[in-house]
């Protein structure tokens, strides 16, 4: 699929950017899903500091896209109620600056329609979708396999979604991207979903076997033979659960070398980061592979841009990249509606939908949060698909 959205890839040799046979054996297959994930945000809430909430993107070059974008155009008058749920809380409101700049937007043009807001969590908002409580839905990261079940089982049809916005690059509490690190000194030039899902995983579902030394990964020398130590999140936390969906292929069954970190309390009542404690570890450790985030990063460390598949660009975790939907580590921040099969979206909720995609709700996501806004081919096809 062409992308022409601004994009930065790996120089992995002077003349291009496909991988050395090395590193992307031919023999591995190569299948791509989505990522799906669950994020529980009760643990965090108890946690967030007042520093967390947006500060925005707005002067950033690799933004500066969203002022060309098409102005919102009504398509028609319309009026009505919408009823919000999804992420949020009733002592955090994640969202609330960007929904409050987003529904005062669009009365300018739509002033008829009124609000009810229910963000009192993602874990809410399909549940009040398919229970009629609610008729848009609007998720803190992707839907996850059991929610999206769930709503099959009680409307025998799967939700409409609609993608609004990018998670963010390294922003704690705005969906950061997923980054594979290893040691500085570690001469591996990236890899593929396929390699990924062989070193973390224990099924190999996107390849023939699992990987378990770096030789393997086309490594030579004294590399030839080190036995690769991962390291990552607490497998039954949310963040694995969007690298399990995203890599392993919803695989339940990791490597049982995996070295699992969660959240601790220092002695002086600070919190350590899993995802700090993953990258401070693997600094010492210079056979070891990490997922984490560059937020957490420290000088003897490097992410390694990734592939979806071998033959493939690889790219870096870069916002361009998050923002074109290159790189396949990036979070999405998903609207859903209940629409049955060959049915029309309630037209309150569809208007509302394509201001959010429009320059106006688009500026209003780069002002007012630490989320990335969604590229300008990704606003095409989601406004293709609105029912």
């Amino acid at each position: 699929m062409k992308n022409t959205d601004p994009v930065s890839r790996f120089p992995l040799s002077q003349g291009g950017t496909r991988p050395p046979d090395a590193f992307a054996p031919a023999s591995i297959l190569q299948r791509v899903r989505p990522p799906r994930s669950t994020f529980a945000w009760g643990f965090l809430c108890v946690l967030l500091p007042a520093a967390a909430f947006a500060t925005g993107n707005a002067g950033a070059p690799e933004v500066a896209f969203v002022d060309a974008l098409p102005l919102y155009a009504p398509a028609t008058k319309v009026s009505g109620t919408i009823r919000l749920w999804g992420h949020g809380s009733p002592k955090h409101d994640f969202m609330g600056r960007i929904m409050d700049a987003w529904i005062a937007g669009f009365a300018k043009y739509q002033p008829d329609v009124k609000f009810e807001n229910h963000m009192y969590g993602t874990a809410s908002a399909i549940g009040a979708l398919y229970t009629g409580a609610g008729n848009l839905a609007i998720l803190g990261e992707e839907i996850s396999p059991a929610t999206a079940a769930a709503f099959e089982r009680e409307k025998h049809y799967a939700p409409t979604g609609i993608q609004i916005a990018t998670g963010s690059l390294d922003v704690n509490y705005f969906d950061y991207a997923h980054m594979v690190f290893v040691r500085k000194d570690n001469p591996i030039k990236g890899l593929t979903l396929a390699q990924l899902d062989a070193v973390f995983g224990a099924e190999h579902r996107r390849g023939p076997r699992n990987i378990r030394t770096w030789g393997e990964l086309g490594l030579t020398g004294e590399w030839a033979d080190r036995r690769i130590q991962p390291y990552g999140w607490q497998v039954d936390v949310d963040f694995a659960l969007f690298f399990r969906e995203a890599v392993l292929e919803n695989s339940h069954r990791w490597n049982t070398d995996l070295k699992e970190f969660v959240h601790v309390l220092r002695p002086d009542g600070t919190q350590y980061d899993h995802g700090q404690q993953i990258l401070d570890t693997l600094a010492k450790n210079p056979a070891g592979i990490a997922i984490s985030n560059v937020r957490y990063a420290n000088p003897e460390v490097r992410a390694l841009p990734l592939a979806r598949n071998a033959g493939e660009p690889f790219y870096e975790p870069t916002k361009e990249n998050l923002i074109a939907q290159t790189y396949p580590l990036g979070r999405i921040i998903p609207a859903f509606i209940d629409v049955p099969p060959g049915g029309r979206a309630d037209p309150a909720v569809r208007e509302f939908l394509r201001y959010l995609l429009s320059r106006e709700g688009q500026q209003a996501v780069v002002r007012e949060s630490d989320y990335l806004p969604l590229g300008a081919d990704a606003i095409k096809r989601q406004l293709e698909k609105l029912p």
